[in-house]
């Protein structure tokens, strides 16, 4: 069993090709490629989202993601939650699975610490919300200055920050692993090393505070993240992914 790891997709799964990928001739559904979220593979609805994700079902390996800010979250939540390889997954196809927040999973021996979910930084101008009674009017007043913002259910969702059952089942699962794993795969990064990417100009927030707390108290081999569209490796451990595609040791 092969595992490779990539980062953000966001709906484009071009790196995936054959001739993009070389190892796609070699490959089985026995083999997979973890995404590190904003994956973007549902997003317009189950019949929207058709075509897409059956192409992706069609690819020679299983198809794995956490999910980044960039999800429809309000589609994710319509497929059910159920158990794989010790964990809670959402099956959008049956070698396309959602793999979800807290969980740690087995994979060929191997334990998978996830914890998707990021806040977005794309939204400098706000968030609007579709009940507001001046929504049309703000909407078109920021579009017509190039603003910088998103719209609430249409590309901008709340859970993109986890919830408080979802940091609590995370730290329960870590304790009980002893908080020893091999590998950990998030969105975001944790909070101590924010000032060594875009300029230092990104500020901590809740989730990059767990996730410093996950830093420092755990023992693990690899942690995985893309979220900030760079390819870099941090005290040799804490690898950043773009659109590379890592083979696991």
């Amino acid at each position: 069993m092969h595992i490779y790891v990539t980062g953000d997709c966001h709906g484009d799964f071009s790196r995936f090709a054959p001739e993009r990928f070389p190892e796609w001739d070699s490959l089985t559904k026995d083999d997979t490629v973890l995404v590190c979220g904003d994956f973007g593979g549902v997003w317009d609805g189950k019949e929207g989202d058709r075509e897409r994700l059956d192409a992706l079902e069609k690819l020679p390996f299983t198809l794995l993601f956490v999910d980044g800010n960039h999800e429809n979250y309000d589609e994710l939540a319509t497929y059910p939650v159920t158990e794989w390889n010790g964990g809670k997954v959402r099956y959008i196809r049956p070698h396309v699975l959602h793999l979800l927040r807290g969980q740690i999973f087995n994979l060929d021996g191997r334990s998978f610490f996830t914890m998707g979910g990021a806040r977005s930084l794309d939204v400098w101008d706000g968030i609007l919300d579709p009940e507001d009674p001046d929504f049309a009017a703000r909407y078109w007043e920021l579009h017509r200055r190039g603003a910088v913002f998103r719209v609430k259910h249409l590309n901008w969702w709340e859970q993109e920050l986890p919830s408080p059952e979802e940091y609590g089942e995370a730290r329960r699962n870590l304790e009980r692993a002893g908080y020893h794993v091999n590998f950990i795969v998030t969105h975001c990064g944790p909070s101590g090393f924010l000032d060594r990417v875009h300029g230092g100009h990104i500020r901590p927030d809740a989730l990059t505070d767990f996730l410093e707390e996950v830093r420092q108290r755990t023992e693990f081999d690899y942690w995985f993240f893309g979220h900030y569209h760079e390819n870099r490796v941090f005290d040799k451990k804490l690898l950043l992914l773009y659109r590379r595609i890592l083979r696991l040791p």
